[in-house]
């Protein structure tokens, strides 16, 4: 494989990281409804052996077969090192933990590749539902080898995320839009909107390269797009991970929902 023949490598980087995703999903699933040890992080957000334990796994399987590009996930200790790699795994190993514990369905193996700030390569590999989502640019997003895209927005538009932000925005907007059910996983509210289930959905503020990277691309390349309030997409990669509010769909809506973030509200 040649540097200089980018879709083959975009082409190889994903069906390394979907068959990774894969066997992450099936050590995952093996945990899932049979309550894992946990511990909390900083007090607060959950993290359970099987995060560990995929974690682990994708760990090592992904920087043997590429040991020249940097690590990031959300259940390892991050390292200034993987600011001097070219590329860069982008992993969440359970994508909506909470979730996950509760028993619920909609959790997901995050993993992207990412490199100058884009991602190049996303899977989310969702066992309890049964469902692979994965896209690299140019090619289309896919769901389970099917062509997905986005939908245009009905009347009213079916907008996920915190009830701060959704209940921000303002008339006449407000009264076009309808609050989604909760879902705990942020990639996998993504996912919903790359197939056509969502319409759109806001982020709250402090997500992370590993929360948004395989879902970003994915939505993307299904025709829609995340924003902040200013109207730029997120940049991954940096030393800072975290994000601020964010929203994201597709066409005018994702366009006017963005200039109503409000940074507090979530």
């Amino acid at each position: 494989m040649r540097e200089t023949d980018p879709t083959r490598l975009h082409e190889a980087d994903l069906d390394l990281i979907r068959e990774a995703a894969a066997e992450a999903g099936r050590i995952a699933l093996g945990y899932f409804g049979k309550n894992p040890e946990v511990w909390l992080k900083g007090g607060r957000s959950p993290v359970s052996e099987a995060d560990l334990k995929v974690d682990r796994f994708l760990r090592k399987s992904l920087t043997a077969a590429r040991p020249d590009y940097g690590w990031l996930s959300e259940e390892t200790q991050d390292s200034p090192a993987r600011l001097t790699a070219r590329r860069t795994f982008v992993v969440d190993p359970i994508d909506g933990t909470r979730g996950f514990l509760e028993g619920r369905d909609t959790w997901c193996v995050s993993i992207a590749v990412i490199e100058d700030g884009k991602p190049l390569a996303g899977v989310l590999e969702c066992p309890a539902t049964s469902e692979t989502f994965w896209a690299t640019p140019a090619q289309g997003a896919f769901l389970d080898g099917r062509g997905i895209a986005v939908r245009q927005p009905g009347e009213p538009a079916l907008v996920g995320g915190p009830k701060g932000l959704v209940g921000a925005v303002a008339e006449p907007l407000r009264s076009g839009i309808k609050r989604a059910a909760y879902v705990p996983s942020l990639a996998y509210r993504l996912a919903l909107l790359a197939c056509g289930r969502l319409d759109a959905t806001f982020v709250s503020p402090n997500s992370h390269d590993w929360d948004l990277a395989a879902a970003d691309l994915i939505l993307r390349e299904a025709g829609g797009l995340i924003l902040n309030e200013f109207g730029q997409a997120p940049i991954y990669g940096r030393p800072e991970v975290r994000h601020g509010a964010l929203v994201a769909g597709s066409g005018d809506l994702v366009r006017a929902l963005a200039k109503t973030i409000d940074p507090q509200a979530a």
